[in-house]
Order: structure tokens, then sequence, then C-alpha cells
């Protein structure tokens, strides 16, 4: 592959590959053939996984840095041998990641003309960012005849980016960053890393079922071509509690309103493990006055306490939704990713590697969404992810086996949201030796409209930072969204 091939498609490009090099794992592999299962194979009509970190400048020199960073992708292989493999299918239809130790693509390019404000200051997201990763709109199958992993640095003019491409029948979002983390542990100097995964293929998951895949391989589901806005909206800790005592219908007392703006300028407030963010919401709980119940029914529906999350989630699909314009009698769906690792009896592995996630998805009217309050539309995602227990991952493993399919990824009648990722997610743990991220991005792969990616925010304590990516009415719908926009801390 040339370097011209490697760059993106925009022109002109403000990136420019300098070298591309096969890293190999540092000891031979000794994992057998790994399946896929019923979480990876509907994967392979996807994008691979685009999410890397944005950092300051290193202080050391760039080649020495490309050296270390190659070394130590060589180490966390040995960590991880499956994405230094590929796929095999077998004469049953069977699909394998042989741990065979091909290698992994390591880039190293250059955007001299590119600052980090430029990256962080712009509304929209810039084109730049998606230079940033290699393999642009690659769908998985096609780890069958290339590497399931690819590291791109690009050096800024007062920065770097280390932009990772993971074929997503491979990992989710928990191997993936659980491989990134090892990879810059392993560069910090890390001897011993602290958190291996697990490559157990012996669980409900792994299915007999075998997956047809048409002649030349599974494509998207959606427009590549459709035209797109991408903003990053985050909400601070402060406004993410506020939002929650919203919907679980707390009213709060002006001392409380007057402690949480007083937090924001509190050193306290950049710990990362959240312990304010705790502090905060444990006063909260005892400095809130919950309105009388009108009802029986009323009464009941309190008893169920909404997350922060289910509670952003609901604002966001709330707010979309009357920025799209659609008919009232319009059926809406929000589809949010589960982690299925602790939902199965038995349990996974929590460092499980592979994809081990089920799509939720609720569907309602647009009336009902719009008309009723902001507690409504949380009360039915929270429902729905309650009820994903062990019966009801089983349940959907049934239905696969029953009519195996690759997964069908968009928004299909204008009215889809698809929820990924999670501020769960350790994206900021990440420190190579010159600290953590200045800021988390992804590239171009599996956007659509209605495509919302949740990130942790960088000062931690539960704040959130939601990548949106919808058309540009909607878009610019949302952002004279009052309900939306009071609770948006920065964009």
């Amino acid at each position: 592959m040339t370097c011209s091939e490697l760059k993106s498609s925009s022109s002109p490009s403000s990136v420019t590959v300098v070298s591309k090099t096969t890293v190999i794992p540092s000891q031979p592999s000794t994992i057998e053939d790994l399946k896929l299962s019923v979480s990876d194979l509907p994967m392979l009509s996807c994008h691979y996984i685009q999410k890397g970190g944005l950092f300051t400048r290193p202080p050391i020199i760039s080649t020495a840095l490309i050296a270390l960073l190659k070394e130590g992708l060589a180490v966390t292989l040995t960590h991880f041998p499956a994405l230094a493999g590929r796929f095999v299918t077998n004469s049953l239809g069977y699909v394998h990641i042989t741990c065979n130790d091909s290698g992994i693509d390591f880039i190293h390019a250059t955007a001299k003309s590119v600052f980090i404000r430029d990256i962080l200051s712009p509304t929209d997201v810039p084109d730049v960012v998606k230079e940033f990763f290699t393999y642009d709109r690659t769908v998985s199958y096609k780890g069958h005849f290339q590497p399931l992993l690819a590291v791109q640095f690009t050096e800024l003019a007062d920065g770097v980016f280390i932009g990772c491409s993971v074929n997503h029948s491979v990992t989710d979002g928990t191997s993936f960053w659980n491989f990134f983390n090892t990879f810059a542990e392993v560069c910090r100097g890390v001897k011993r890393i602290t958190k291996s995964p697990d490559f157990s293929r012996n669980s409900v998951i792994i299915s007999p079922a075998v997956l047809k895949v048409p002649e030349g391989g599974p494509v998207v589901t959606f427009n590549e071509k459709e035209p797109l806005r991408e903003r990053i909206f985050s909400f601070s800790r402060e406004a993410i509690l506020l939002l929650k005592s919203k919907v679980n219908h707390r009213k709060l007392s002006n001392s409380a309103v007057e402690m949480l703006g007083k937090q924001s300028n509190d050193p306290w407030n950049n710990n990362k493990d959240g312990k304010m963010a705790s502090k905060i919401e444990n006063w909260l709980r005892n400095a809130v006055a919950v309105s009388k119940p009108q009802s029986l029914t009323e009464t009941e529906s309190m008893a169920v306490e909404i997350s922060s999350f289910q509670s952003l989630s609901a604002l966001l699909w709330r707010c979309v939704t009357r920025a799209r314009k659609l008919n009232p009698d319009k059926t809406t769906t929000f589809r949010m990713a589960v982690n299925c690792r602790h939902r199965l009896e038995p349990k996974l592995d929590p460092l499980y590697f592979g994809n081990a996630i089920q799509s939720i998805p609720t569907v309602a009217l647009v009336d009902d969404v719009l008309s009723n309050d902001l507690r409504w539309a949380a009360e039915q995602l929270n429902k729905n992810v309650k009820d994903h227990g062990n019966d009801t991952v089983r349940k959907y493993v049934s239905e696969w086996e029953s009519n195996p399919r690759t997964f069908p990824l968009g928004n299909f009648d204008g009215a889809m949201i698809t929820m990924g990722s999670s501020p769960r997610f350790p994206m900021y743990d990440n420190d190579f030796g010159w600290g953590r991220p200045v800021a988390v991005r992804s590239g171009r792969a599996n956007k659509f409209d209605g495509k919302i990616s949740a990130f942790p925010g960088r000062e931690g304590g539960g704040s959130v930072d939601l990548e949106v990516v919808l058309s540009p009415e909607t878009m610019a719908g949302l952002e004279s969204d009052p309900e939306f926009m009071q609770f948006v801390t920065s964009c």
C-alpha cells in the first residue's frame, strides 16, 4: 500500500504519511484459533472501530518516540495476540481468528500545520481528525485479507495524536480500551500489566449457528456519503446531577443550586475518582424536597431511580426527536448498546476479549416522547435496561441463531438514534509517559444521522461528553433547543 492510499480521501490533505511498518508480537502466540461469537459475527458488516487520544507534545525526540511506541506495541501484542492475527473461514462456514502473528500496521504521519486548538476550538469536529486514522470506512469482514489493527501516530504542530483502527468483529469498547490502556502502560515502563484479557470461548454466545456471507462479503447498511455534522457537547458533573434531579422529580433548594455552582471552581472537582461527585450526590439526596405524589401510579413510578446516563439519554432522545420535526404519529427508536459480561449467568470475565454487547431498542410514538415529561422517556429506557438480564441475553442469542445475520446499523426511517460507547470506559487512563490525553476523538467509522457516542469528560467525576452526529438541519435544531442547551457546559 502506498502512502497516498493511506491518506484520507479529503483534499487537500493536512496529513502526510511518513512511513508504514509491520509490527509483530515480541513473543510467539500460544493461543489456539478463536471462534467468532454471536456478538462478533454481526459486526462483520460494520466499519473498523476508530478511536484515539490527542496529547500534548512529548518531551522526547520523534525518532526515539517512534521506536518506543513500536517496541511497546510489540510487547502489548504478546498479551493481545488476537489483534496480530487474521480471520479464517473454515469449510463449515465458521469464522475464526487465527493468532498467527501476522502483525499489525504502524503508520507514522505528520500534520505540522495543525495545532491542538484547531481540533478543540471549532464548533464542529474538523475534518482533519478523520485523517488521524487509517482503514477509512473499511468493513470488518476484510479482516480476512488485511491486519485486524492499525495504529497511526500523527505529529502535530504542538502535540500528537495516537489513533487506532481495530476490527469491530474482534473487539467491543471494553476490549478495545483495555488494549489501549495496556499499550500506554507498557510504553510508560510498567513491567507487569494490570488487566490481562480473557480469551475463553466456552459461553452461550459461542454458537453452532453459521452466518452465511454474501458473495464479496457484507457491506454497511447505511449511506456513507450523506451530509452530516458532528459536534462534541460537554456536560459537567454539576449539570448531570441537576438533570438527574429533574428527571427524578426532585426540587432543588436554593442552597443546593448555590452549592452546585460553587463546585465548578473547586479544585477538588478534578479528582478523577469522582469522590466529589459522590459527595454532591449524597448531599443532594438530603437537600432535595420531593414533590408529593398525586396518585398510586406516580408513587410507584417515583420508586424507580433513574440513572444519570439514562437521564441524559432521555434528554437527547426528546430534543433530537423535536429537532427532526417528525409526525406525532410516527414511531421513534432509541438504541443503546449494553455490556452483557455481567448480565449472563454464569457471568463472563469482566475482561473477556471480544464483543459481548447487545443493542437494546426502545420504541415509542413521537407524540409520547414530546408530550410527556422527561421522566417518561427516561423510564422507558430504564425499564429496558433493567429487563436485559440473563434470560433476555439468552433470548437474543436464540433469536440470532434462528436467523443469523449481520447488524443493520443506520437510521432507516429518519427517526432512529443509536447510542454507542460509554462514559464508563477508561478513555483518559492512558499515559504513555508524558501525561493523559487532552481529548478523545473518533474517525469516520460507522457514522450516520443519529449516531451518538458517549465519552467520559476529561475532568472525570461523572462528567460526560457526547459525540453527536446528525443531519445539518437536525443539528441546527438541537443547537437552538433551550431544553437541551441549558445543560450543555461547553461545545
